[in-house]
């Protein structure tokens, strides 16, 4: 059964051009791992690939939710794991092609042991001095006190959260999950789409450009109800306050710009704690068909 091969990067970096050309090399089919392309109503605005694009090979999860509808990482998890199943008992090589780095995180490892904030726990914990909570911290996890930043009162805070919440102490639970991420990294493949910071914002700047003049403003016009997943996206706000007149729009595509390129440098920030990811140096000479031939070598040996 072919394993998945994830292709990542940050935005305007060349995802969707390579997956296409490898999906062609090697018979595959692409997995969208964005957390906007799934909607439908917001193609242009969240850069979906195109008409052209999609009838040049198999695309799964793009455009099938409303606009109304919540989504988060879980979710994807659910709805990414049962197709690549299917593309897999068809023996074709999925192809999950995305920048949204949690959701991939929660499709190729699973969702994190450590749980998630407590608002009633964490008011209470607020209200307590520095002092307090570093005794506690160090009389339940005296190592998890020792690798914390404890002058870093959010830190602090947190780690003794997730000993509260859990019943378990917190260096223990990072360090099981470490060990747990190292083993499921061995068996997995994938290349991170990696350019010079300002090649990539001339794309950005391009993109953001093409964007708005072939029909986001239009696509925020018409949507309504949003949900709040949607109320995130880069553009929408930008967009929404174009067409209030509260900015023009040059500010308006100036103030998606530096949204988007504030979001690639932590995209970047984030794959690059992926080191099972096989980077691939991208610049203005780089054609996906010649890319994708080489990956296509490599997956065969």
């Amino acid at each position: 059964m072919p394993d998945p091969i994830y292709i990542c990067g940050p935005t305007a970096s060349g995802k969707s051009s390579l997956a296409i050309a490898l999906a062609k090399a090697i018979d595959g089919e692409i997995v969208n791992g964005d957390a906007y392309q799934v909607y439908s109503g917001l193609e242009t605005l969240s850069a979906a690939p195109s008409t052209e694009e999609l009838s040049q090979a198999p695309h799964h999860l793009f455009s099938i939710l409303e606009t109304s509808e919540e989504f988060d990482a879980q979710r994807y998890r659910n709805l990414a794991l049962p197709i690549i199943r299917d593309i897999q008992s068809r023996n074709k090589p999925p192809i999950i092609v995305g920048g949204s780095g949690m959701y991939l995180k929660f499709l190729t490892h699973g969702p994190s042991p450590v749980p998630p904030s407590e608002p009633k726990l964490r008011a209470e914990l607020e209200t307590r001095s520095d002092a307090d909570l570093i005794a506690e911290l160090k009389t339940l996890d005296p190592e998890g006190a020792a690798i914390t930043n404890l002058q870093n009162r959010r830190y602090l805070i947190r780690a003794l959260e997730i000993c509260l919440l859990s019943g378990q102490k917190m260096s223990e639970i990072k360090n099981d999950w470490k060990n747990t991420s190292s083993e499921i990294e061995q068996n997995l493949r994938g290349a991170i789409i990696q350019w010079q910071a300002g090649p990539l914002r001339h794309r950005i700047a391009q993109r953001t450009k093409r964007m708005l003049a072939q029909g986001a403003i239009e696509e925020v016009q018409a949507a309504t109800n949003l949900s709040s997943t949607c109320e995130k996206a880069i553009g929408v706000p930008q967009i929404r306050d174009y067409l209030a007149g509260k900015n023009d729009l040059k500010r308006c595509e100036e103030k998606i710009f530096f949204a988007t390129c504030q979001y690639a440098k932590r995209q970047r920030t984030w794959f690059k704690k992926e080191s099972w990811l096989t980077p691939l140096q991208y610049d203005n000479t780089t054609k996906p068909e010649q890319v994708a031939a080489m990956l296509a070598l490599a997956l065969n040996q």
